[in-house]
């Protein structure tokens, strides 16, 4: 063995740099960031479901005066939230993925930790559940892409690693596939949604970040699918129609919600100039008091991410035809208010709404309407067309419509881009990036 070493030195130089603690270190952070965003995710997951369970057994089951409580809950809920945001974790605002695209194209690592860090990922988990609480209409899967990020650019920070933008990337992807339990599909946003100039070199640390942070997931809840199992195939010669429509109209309203976000955002930033704590929890409370006022309205039903709603139309419970536009109204009060939560979860419930609606309106099966329908509108509002297909696929368990699915994406994505020409998440990270220049301008006293 001696006179291997001696004959192949490049063998043992091999065998001491594997062992050595240099090489070991970074790995096994990694890894531990890795499990560690899994079994976050997990706990976070939980806590959310527990807070909208409380909610609505806070305001009973749509009876008597307690089913008013929203009206002075809501409010007062998302003007804590909007507060606590703005006083004590600055930069946990809105869906987070935003924030964590912004910090894949900051260069110095200060400017990354105003977005990225484990006090934001405490704070943003905690607000969401507090959000989710008061009844906003939110989701926590954005939210779990900032909350990995961060996770991971501090295993970063700790195991000395200097691929950041990379980090990121796996970070968010492990997210995606641990909110969801969909490995495939938190593979492909990273790709097609976070990355846009995506780096091979990358691929082994997505790769492995999903798949510990897919395994300690499992470890805690074991294999399921999001939305149950869907049984429901689509007839091409008889539901083309209703593709067509879902593919068309869900990528319109989709288009339409990223249209009023960005505007309507983009005047409430101006407007905040004057007064910006004071006006913000006005915008707050308007905010939560419009979402209170439609929940009521819904009779209870736009409360929440709106998961139970839209798994119920996938098993083929027909949702209200006015549902989509409830919980459209609902989930653009809550994004413009200024409190953290992502648009994921409740954005597939407006499309299982739109797609339900059209099955009525067509006369086919609403349980394949509403994944059309989820496709055609996901598809629409953050323009990652293989994102929407492939989640909704692993969400429902059900690959007997992997192209009709494929079509309604692509034409919400075509319609999308023909109404709006900014992807939602990347025309909001844009004004993370420019707080972050004018910081550090600020800072060097430079203007």
């Amino acid at each position: 063995m001696a006179g291997t070493s001696r004959k192949y030195p490049m063998l043992r130089r091999s065998r001491a740099m594997w062992g050595s603690r240099r090489v070991w270190q970074p790995r096994l952070v990694f890894w531990a960031g890795a499990v560690s965003i899994g079994v976050i995710s997990v706990l976070f997951a939980v806590l959310a479901d527990k807070a909208q369970a409380l909610f609505h057994m806070m305001i009973g089951d749509g009876g008597g005066r307690r089913f008013y409580l929203p009206l002075a809950i809501t409010p007062l809920g998302f003007v804590l939230c909007a507060w606590l945001a703005r006083a004590f974790f600055p930069g946990s605002q809105g869906s987070g993925i935003p924030q964590a695209i912004a910090a894949r194209h900051l260069r110095d690592d200060d400017d990354r930790s105003h977005l990225l860090s484990l006090r934001l990922a405490a704070g943003k988990i905690a607000l969401t559940i507090v959000g989710l609480f008061c009844g906003a209409s939110i989701g926590r899967e954005g939210p779990t892409v900032q909350v990995g990020a961060s996770l991971m650019l501090q295993a970063a920070r700790w195991g000395g690693m200097a691929q950041a933008r990379g980090l990121i990337l796996a970070g968010s992807a492990a997210g995606i596939a641990a909110a969801f339990n969909t490995p495939l599909a938190g593979i492909v946003f990273a790709i097609e949604e976070m990355g846009r100039t995506y780096e091979a070199r990358t691929n082994g640390l997505v790769l492995t970040a999903v798949i510990l942070a897919g395994l300690a997931s499992l470890g805690l809840l074991g294999n399921y699918t999001y939305f149950g199992v869907s049984k429901e195939t689509i007839a091409f010669a008889a539901d083309w129609p209703l593709v067509l429509g879902c593919g068309i109209i869900g990528g319109g309203f989709g288009a339409l919600f990223s249209l009023l976000a960005l505007k309507i955002t983009r005047r409430i930033r101006r407007w905040h100039t004057q007064q910006p704590l004071a006006r913000a929890l006005l915008v707050a409370a308007v905010c939560g008091l419009g979402v209170a006022v439609i929940g009521i309205a819904s009779g209870g039903l736009t409360f929440g991410t709106g998961y139970a709603q839209a798994r119920g139309a996938v098993e083929g419970t027909p949702l209200p035809w006015f549902f989509f536009a409830e919980k459209f109204l609902a989930g653009l009060l809550s994004m413009v208010s200024g409190i953290p939560g992502g648009i994921f979860a409740p954005s597939l419930a407006v499309g299982a709404g739109i797609g339900s609606s059209l099955g009525l309106l067509f006369g086919a099966s609403a349980g394949a309407a509403a994944l059309l329908g989820m496709a055609g509108y996901f598809a629409g509002v953050v323009q990652a067309p293989m994102t929407a297909f492939v989640i909704i696929l692993e969400m429902t368990g059900n690959h007997d419509n992997v192209i009709a699915l494929m079509l309604a994406s692509m034409l919400g994505y075509g319609t999308a881009r023909m109404i709006s020409h900014e992807p939602l998440y990347h025309a909001l990270s844009r004004v993370f990036i420019a707080e972050a220049i004018r910081r550090r301008r600020a800072e060097t006293g430079q203007g």
